[in-house]
This record gives C-alpha cells, structure tokens and sequence, in this order.
C-alpha cells in the first residue's frame, strides 16, 4: 500500500519495516477528547485508518494499532464546569458513545484504546526524566508548569514544513500559549501543568499536576510502539502542533528518530461552509443520524464516496446517494450467481486501488460496475443458467465477502 505522507509529500510504501511474521505494521492514531459526541468529522477520520487496517489484514499482515483518548484536558474539563457534571464521568459517557458508534459503523477496534488517565504513570515518568535530561524547564512563576525546550529537538518542523509565523498563528489557534512570559521559546509545548484548584491533579516528582496535551500521545505511543512505527495518522487539524510536538518529545525521550517512517492525515469535513468545529457548533453526529433511522452502512459508504485527503463538505445528497448504491449492491448480492459475471477482477481491483492512497471513489465504482453487470446478466431473458464452478467463476459469495473485508460495508 502506498499513502500519502504528510512529512516529505509524496506518497509512500507503508507496511511492515521488515518481511516475516515478526515484523507487524505498527500504527498510531490520535483518539478523541470526549466531551461531547463524535461528529461526521471524527467518524471519517477513523474510518481511514480502519481501511487501511483492512488492507493489512488482508495482505496477512499482523497489525499492532494504538489509539488513545484524551480523558483529561482542558476542553473536558470546561465542558464538565459548564454543565455542572463530574469531568471523569463525563468523559465515560463519551468515551462510550464513541466507541457504540464506531461499533455500528463496523470500525474494527484499535488492539490498545488507551486513556491518559490509566496511562498517568508512564506520562509521568516520561515528563520526570525529559527534566532530568536538561531538555525540559520549570516556569518561573511558582505555577509548577513544565514545558518541552524545543532546543533539544533539532529537526522540529520537518513533518509540518511550516515556518515559525505559521505555527505561532496555529500554536494559538490550537491550544497552545506562544505569548506566555517566561517561555525559552514561544513554541515551546507544555509537559506537565501544575496543580490548579478545582481541577484533577495526579502525584509526581515534580509535584501535583496533570499532563500537557501532546506529551500523552509521545508517551502511549512511545511504551506501547516504540519509534520508527509505520503510521501516525490523524486528522488534518492534528499536523500541527500536536503532531509535530508529540513526534519531537518523543523522538527526544526515546534518542531515535523519526517517530514514524509515514504522518498520514485525513482532510476535514465541512458543513454549511466551514469546517466541523465543536467550537463553531455546525456539527453533524453519527450518532444522531443512526437514531434517526440511517442505517450505518449507508453513512459509512457516503463518507467513502469522497477521497480521505481532500476537503469534505457534507452534503445530504450524498446520504441519498450512498442509500441507492447500497441498494444496488445488495440487490446484486441477492442474486444467485449467473455465468457472465465473474467476480475475480472486482477483488483485485478494489486491493489495487485501496493500495493507491486509499482510493475509495474508484473502490466503490468497481462494486457499482459488478452490481450493475450482475442486474443486466441476471435480467436478460433467459440468462439465470447456474454458475458453472468448475469454469472458475467465484460467485457472488466472494465479492459479497471482499466488500465485507476491504470497505467495511455487509451485503
């Protein structure tokens, strides 16, 4: 499979960094924060990753794959202080919604899903010994905050290539504080925040607090991954900083680099002209559309319809759309299997094009032509004469279980 990788821009081989069944594919991707409930954007995003996880397996490749969840930072918190509710089970609630979602939108589970909460220690340790190496630096001010020395880690920007205007503009966007005094560098993330009233804090060597936001995802992926994984993957929105920032504290704490051999981004989805923003509010939820009666393959074939990379505006027709393809399809698969329809060039094809970037529009248009094919074969007078097995047609059973396998969708 080749993807595009964000770092160099051009698409890239991404698979096991060795042959063997030792040598699995190791992939990380960033989790939600779970203050609310996941909306189409979310939802395209893991379905990239869950493609290409699909890929894999279908290649009899071994995949280890990681995905986190933000269970404790300030969005949280703030939305737990708005609503008068318990930040941590808060947090539950969502994190439980998400995962019934990508449950019914038939997104094969990460092996490790793995919160911040119960990933404290090694978050911890992480932070403690960044600060012993010199790398790290207390703020002056008595707050007990600690942030990353951006110093340390010469090769910083190479996987965004933004120049430094541009990433104080998004630093700020973003969640971070380039005009904070104090700070060695305006870039400069942090690592560990100091205890502050009213908010949860956790023991450490340098004293009560909670962790930063990017130095969760160094430290999961880090103890989990190692560096030189083969994907860290994630919305576009999460380039940068996040995933700039995470791959240089970890490439630091580990003293290996890169951190990933590929940084693979899913674009964003758009609703009435922006992009889905739980700041903006012009959300659209999964969740809300299934309890409405959609059903979830027909949404998870509307958001394929559109390749991963590009800019997604989420249009209603779409849905419509996606209803009247899977109709088509299942009305195919009804059909017992008839000479004239061989349905070997439909697997191949969609591994060909899964294998270019996740080329899914040109994915689901191979099923399209074998639906269609099959509907004009099986309605010709006199055309239903049964398969003949032994001329090696494989029948409407294997592309039904390819579809399956390779795009998520049951027919």
């Amino acid at each position: 499979m080749k993807l595009f990788d964000s770092a160099s821009q051009q698409l890239r081989s991404v698979g096991p960094a060795s042959p063997g069944p030792d040598s699995p594919v190791r992939m990380y991707v960033c989790g939600i924060t779970p203050y609310d409930a996941a909306h189409l954007g979310h939802i395209a995003t893991y379905l990239t990753f869950d493609l290409a996880q699909r890929y894999w397996r279908d290649a009899g490749h071994t995949v280890r794959y990681v995905q986190n969840v933000t269970d404790v930072d300030d969005p949280l918190l703030e939305r737990a202080k708005r609503d008068t509710e318990d930040w941590a089970q808060l947090a539950h609630r969502q994190t439980r919604r998400f995962a019934a979602d990508m449950a019914a939108l038939s997104v094969i589970p990460p092996d490790q899903y793995v919160g911040v909460v119960e990933s404290m220690p090694e978050v911890v340790e992480m932070v403690d010994e960044l600060l012993a190496a010199g790398v790290a630096y207390r703020m002056p001010d008595g707050t007990g905050d600690i942030y990353f020395d951006l110093s340390s880690a010469p090769d910083f920007g190479y996987e965004s290539g933004l120049d430094e205007t541009q990433m104080a503009e998004l630093f700020a966007e973003r969640g971070g504080d380039p005009d904070r005094m104090g700070k060695h560098n305006r870039l400069d993330p942090l690592l560990w925040c100091g205890a502050r009233d009213g908010e949860p804090s956790w023991p450490s060597p340098m004293g009560l607090g909670r962790p930063g936001w990017h130095i969760e995802c160094s430290a999961i992926a880090v103890n989990r991954l190692g560096v030189r994984l083969d994907v860290q993957g994630g919305g576009e929105d999460l380039r940068f900083p996040h995933h700039e920032m995470s791959a240089a504290q970890a490439e630091v704490a580990a003293g290996d680099s890169p951190f990933a051999r590929s940084y693979v981004h899913a674009g964003l989805v758009g609703w009435q002209g922006e992009k889905m923003s739980k700041s903006k509010g012009n959300l659209v939820f999964a969740s809300q559309l299934i309890a409405e009666g959609v059903e979830p393959a027909a949404l998870r074939l509307a958001l394929l319809s559109r390749h991963y990379r590009g800019y997604r505006e989420w249009e209603t027709q779409q849905l419509s759309d996606a209803q009247q393809r899977l109709a088509l399809w299942r009305s195919a698969a009804a059909v017992p299997a008839v000479d004239g329809v061989d349905t070997r060039p439909l697997v191949t094809q969609l591994r060909k094009h899964l294998a270019n970037d996740l080329d899914t529009p040109r994915a689901l248009g191979v099923v399209d032509d074998w639906a269609e094919a099959v509907r004009t074969v099986s309605t010709a007078p006199g055309a239903a004469a049964p398969i003949d097995a032994a001329a090696g047609n494989v029948g409407n059973t294997d592309a039904c279980d390819a579809v399956s396998a390779l795009l998520g969708i049951e027919l």
